[in-house]
């Protein structure tokens, strides 16, 4: 199975001012059809020399400043993260119980 990985805004903090961003909140999901994994994080931002105007801000752009932020690597490191999670969902390795149940 195929799985999906969307990276989403669930919230801004922004400085009224000027409208400077300066912590976004994220969720990243994964679904192969069956399972779902997600996870949540916030990451913050320095103030840059030229701001992009807070209504016309996207949240593709603003996806994109998280993962230049966290890097290649930890865009990668997250999204396998979630794809483990949905590979033990699929063939668990671990279990609760007792054998007289």
């Amino acid at each position: 199975m195929a799985t999906t990985t969307t990276w989403k805004i669930a919230q801004l903090d922004r400085e009224t001012a000027d409208g400077y961003v300066f912590t976004a909140h994220y969720t990243v999901n994964a679904t192969d059809e069956t399972y779902r994994a997600g996870a949540y994080g916030s990451i913050g931002f320095e103030k840059p020399d030229t701001l992009v105007a807070y209504a016309d801000l996207t949240e593709e752009v603003v996806i994109g400043w998280i993962k230049d932020q966290l890097t290649t690597e930890k865009v990668t490191e997250v999204e396998a993260a979630l794809q483990a999670q949905l590979d033990e969902q699929a063939a668990p390795t671990k279990a609760s119980g007792t054998p007289w149940s």
